[in-house]
């Protein structure tokens, strides 16, 4: 089953998120900071990061996201936000914020699950 990393600064939302895909089959590791998620991505090479944008700065996610692409991961990336809703902006994949898909906070277990199956199915079929 696929390995997904689930990076956000806010335990109840690691936790919540686990239950979620750990019911669907999927093994999980997660990270609380930048660093941390930085280190644990280039060693363990999931097949899905699921990032939180706002963390110890508010937008640690992007300059994640930015990092991970740099150095050539390649991983599809979902995006946690809350940003988007609070100010009103949109937010559109592109080279400033180099993730595959967005989703707002609170998300719904079935709307996770479909957001991961997705991405998981387009990660299957770019590496064939």
């Amino acid at each position: 089953m696929a390995l997904i990393a689930i990076i956000d600064d806010d335990p109840d939302i690691i936790e919540a998120s686990t239950l979620v895909l750990k019911s669907k089959g999927y093994d999980i590791i997660s990270a609380g900071n930048p660093d941390e998620a930085y280190e644990m991505v280039k060693d363990q090479n999931p097949n899905l990061i699921i990032l939180d944008v706002m963390m110890d700065e508010p937008d640690d996610g992007f300059f994640l996201a930015q990092k991970f692409r740099r150095e050539g991961i390649k991983t599809p990336i979902l995006m946690y936000t809350s940003v988007s809703k609070t100010i009103g902006f949109e937010y559109g994949s592109g080279e400033m914020v180099p993730v595959d898909d967005f989703v707002e906070k609170p998300i719904s277990p079935d709307q996770l699950v479909e957001k991961v199956e997705a991405l998981l199915k387009k990660e299957l079929k770019g590496s064939e």
